[in-house]
């Protein structure tokens, strides 16, 4: 049926309204996708333009190179050199066995390293670098240049790595560097990002480790440009690092070499420390090991035969170690009894052997005593006599505080590791720690470097150069840092009397140069360099009343861990105090086994080398003449000194 006029006028206005409606809604949405479109395009161009650059383009870091170790004479004690290395892309080489297979056939490749590198290939993306062998030889490096085609994935490199061209010299001195570890990281808050780079080295111990801020340096940059998934396509450009502080230390290299040497075959520790300065020509401990096994990794076995080795080539025990300091100390109980006014220069004390104390007998070491004897005879012969009664008479307390002021009992601040404080030992100490009174027995114990009482080598040394010099001098082991002097600290005068001081010195000198000294035999002959000294025997083990009516076991019968430590201590020369030098030989028998030692040390550091036959007692000199020879072949610094100064 036809539609009237009228109702075809409403349909067309319901359907115009319609299409109105629809056209409005359409508008409406592409006007806002319109404006949206603007918004991100212009308004938020920059922002969106960064996200795609960063996404386009990587910033990595560039390792520095390492601030280098020197001697006082400039004579380097750790460097950094060329290190070859191959690297395996694992997504280019296609099939890695059989690539690897084949650069076996060029080098030898170490089946622990593949392991490792096979690890970290399964665990890493395929188109990141990987290490198969590390510390290659030119000539190896060589062959795989050359057959790098045949070789698909596989790139020769060359980095910087740590070496110590003296070995075991100064070990544990300068001790290592390392790959940087889970552990290392968990000790760093807030770690550097150049500790993220895989295999990087920081130092694990001495002054490698304390100085690590100095010498590891600055990182660089490097713009790369990479794909969707991270692979490099091609480097932008390029910032170069700063490289690490050079470091130049106190110690002569030479005088280093000579005692390490010297102290070959025992399980020992020797410092040597400047009277004038206070710096450290030579720190030694005894046996040493090869530092540079540790730059890329110890093995187990070697790691093992270091550990388990009774005389503890690892532990640095002229700074670490601390020991009975024994008749070392007995210008400490002098200087104490002196101060206090308790005893004259010529006032005498009898000897018979032996001392009752609170129903104890505590001996002299010369079973039959040693008689009348003064200050200057008990030093000189070393009579615990003497020294018991000293202490009965001024008591710990004053003991304790001059044996402060000559630097037992203070850790000083060296860049090394483990640094001991050794022990001063007070009553405030012994009731705090202990729990317990002291007691008079201990004091006599104490008098003579025995009981509570424990010194490091590097304290005996300070001690005997504030003895020489009347000065509180400090202990310093960095000369200066990139050519910057690094001034010692001023050193005060000592709070003890000239006078006593020169009382002590006398005794001290008497013990090398007197007939009954007990460093007679071993003494300098020549005028100049005369020396001061005071020998010393530590006891690890009580020494039983049946033991002693039957005869003291001697040393040489003892097992090795039983036996007594052997010290000496001393300055030279006599009337112009040079040099300072301390010596322990752990379980060496007595002093016997450290007075030649420091003797020896004291001439090679006046002499600044080997020292003439004349300066020995003829009696030794042929003997001397022999250890010289033998130790030339032992020195491997010497040629290495010899090249550098060229």
């Amino acid at each position: 049926m036809r539609k009237t006029p009228t109702e075809m006028a409403e349909v067309h206005n319901r359907l115009s309204r319609r299409s109105l409606l629809l056209g409005g809604t359409m508008l409406t949405f592409m006007a806002g996708l319109g404006f949206r479109m603007r918004h991100l395009q212009l308004d938020q161009a920059d922002q969106y333009r960064l996200l795609a650059e960063e996404n386009r383009i990587n910033i990595r870091l560039i390792p520095p190179a390492r601030g280098e170790v020197f001697d006082r004479n400039g004579v380097v004690l750790a460097r950094n050199e060329p290190s070859y290395r191959v690297t395996l892309v694992p997504e280019d080489a296609g099939d890695v066995d059989k690539v690897i297979e084949k650069l076996a056939t060029l080098i030898e490749l170490d089946p622990n390293e593949l392991d490792r590198a096979v690890t970290e290939m399964k665990r890493s993306p395929p188109f990141l670098p990987v290490t198969i062998a590390d510390r290659i030889s030119w000539d190896e490096l060589s062959r795989i240049a050359v057959n790098t085609p045949a070789l698909p994935g596989i790139t020769p490199e060359v980095g910087l790595s740590r070496y110590y061209p003296l070995r075991g010299d100064l070990a544990h001195v300068l001790g290592y560097v390392g790959p940087v570890s889970d552990y290392d990281l968990s000790k760093i808050d807030n770690p550097d990002q150049l500790l993220r780079i895989p295999r990087f080295q920081i130092g694990k111990v001495g002054l490698e480790g304390r100085m690590e801020d100095e010498l590891r340096g600055v990182a660089g940059t490097k713009r790369v440009e990479v794909n969707a998934v991270g692979r490099v396509m091609r480097e932008l450009d390029r910032r170069e690092g700063e490289q690490g502080d050079d470091v130049q230390l106190t110690i002569d290299q030479q005088l280093q070499s000579y005692t390490q040497a010297r102290l070959n075959n025992e399980s020992a520790a020797a410092v040597v420390m400047d009277c004038q300065t206070g710096d450290l020509l030579a720190i030694a401990s005894a046996p040493s090991f090869d530092p540079n096994l540790f730059v890329e990794g110890i093995s187990v076995a070697k790691y093992s035969a270091l550990t388990n080795n009774e005389y503890r080539p690892l532990a640095a025990k002229s700074v670490q170690g601390t020991y009975p300091p024994g008749s070392t100390f007995k210008m400490i109980t002098a200087l104490a009894a002196l101060e206090a006014g308790v005893v004259g220069y010529e006032d005498t004390v009898y000897c018979p052997g032996h001392m009752t104390v609170s129903n104890r007998r505590f001996h002299c070491w010369k079973r039959g005593g040693h008689g009348h004897m003064n200050l200057s005879q008990a030093l000189r012969e070393s009579c615990d006599v003497y020294f018991y009664d000293l202490a009965l008479q001024v008591g710990i307390d004053k003991i304790s505080e001059v044996a402060g002021k000559l630097g037992l009992g203070h850790k000083f601040d060296l860049p090394l590791s483990g640094v001991a404080r050794g022990l001063n030992p007070s009553r405030d100490w012994k009731s705090t720690v202990r729990g317990a009174d002291w007691v008079i027995g201990d004091t006599a114990n104490a008098s003579i470097g025995q009981g509570f009482v424990l010194a490091s080598p590097l304290q005996l040394a300070v001690m005997t150069a504030r003895l020489a010099s009347g000065r509180a001098l400090e202990p310093r082991l960095v000369k200066s840092i990139n050519g910057v002097d690094q001034a010692p600290p001023p050193a005060e005068a000592l709070d003890l009397s000239t006078t006593h001081l020169g009382e002590v010195r006398r005794g001290m000198y008497a013990v090398s140069n007197h007939r009954r000294g007990t460093a007679y035999s071993k003494r300098i002959i020549e005028d100049r360099f005369r020396m001061a000294g005071k020998t010393g025997t530590s006891q690890v083990r009580n020494i039983t009343a049946a033991e002693r009516a039957r005869g003291v076991t001697r040393n040489e019968d003892l097992p090795w861990e039983r036996r007594d430590h052997g010290l000496f201590v001393n300055y030279a020369p006599f009337d112009n105090p040079k040099i300072a030098v301390a010596v322990i030989v752990e379980h060496g028998g007595g002093s016997k086994a450290a007075t030649p030692i420091g003797r020896d040390i004291t001439l090679q550091a006046l002499y600044g080398g080997t020292p003439p036959l004349t300066a020995y007692p003829t009696k030794d000199r042929d003997q001397i003449k022999t250890q010289q020879d033998e130790l030339e072949k032992l020195i491997p610094g010497r040629e290495i000194t010899r090249r550098n100064r060229a």
